[in-house]
């Protein structure tokens, strides 16, 4: 059965927030990570607990309040639209940052357990050889832990594309704006549509197995495995 053009949408909308909201939390993860690789005490176990709580948090209450934050009546959704002339909330750019926030654990922790492992003594010799803390960064860390960045990257990816909570309730269930596969497949239970509801469902569970496979596969018996 061939796709119709509000699944071709939806398709295109997934994978493109998937894509940049990959390419966010590698660009925000990275840094944070290592950050929390390198520190002990209160402060750090403090903002490693908030980096995790979407891994136990209700994607709705997390999705209620970011709707809450973006809304036209906060300063963020007042500032947002003066400078944009768009609300925020109900916009492609909120399920951007909400995606941001929800999958940034699946980054996050993945990076610092490989950068916890780095020895200690590969980054001081570095060190004694004139290496800058980026250049350390670049030639010793990022080498070492390549895998541990497509790990990753396929996680974030990967959760994104599954995301329905946080979502529906910052994006609503807009076609061709906010519809993405997962409210899609909402829309057609809703609606009774269980033959369309079948193919988009099997389709998602095709591609995360699929995915998942080539991780475990790619990873080993070291794999990485989410820890909260």
């Amino acid at each position: 059965m061939s796709l119709n053009s509000a699944e071709l949408d939806a398709i295109y909308l997934t994978l493109t927030l998937a894509s940049v909201t990959t390419i966010l939390l590698l660009v925000l993860g990275t840094p944070l990570a290592w950050w929390l690789s390198r520190r002990r005490g209160t402060v750090p176990a403090a903002i490693e607990a908030i980096v995790a709580l979407p891994l136990i948090l209700p994607p709705t209450v997390l999705g209620f309040y970011l709707l809450l934050l973006f809304a036209p009546q906060s300063a963020l959704g007042h500032f947002w639209q003066q400078l944009t002339g768009t609300q925020l909330a109900f916009s492609f750019s909120a399920l951007v940052i909400g995606s941001v926030i929800y999958s940034l654990p699946f980054v996050v922790q993945p990076l610092q357990t490989a950068f916890q492992r780095i020895p200690q003594g590969l980054l001081e010799s570095a060190a004694t050889l004139g290496a800058r803390p980026l250049d350390q960064f670049r030639s010793v860390v990022l080498p070492l832990s390549r895998r541990s960045f497509l790990t990753a990257a396929s996680l974030g990816f990967a959760h994104t594309v599954g995301e329905f909570g946080v979502v529906l309730m910052i994006g609503g269930n807009i076609p061709g704006e906010t519809q993405v596969l997962s409210i899609a497949l909402f829309d057609y239970v809703e609606s009774l549509r269980f033959d369309e509801a079948h193919r988009l469902a099997g389709a998602l569970i095709v591609f995360s197995l699929a995915l998942l496979f080539l991780l475990y596969r790619s990873n080993g018996q070291t794999g990485w495995r989410v820890r909260t």
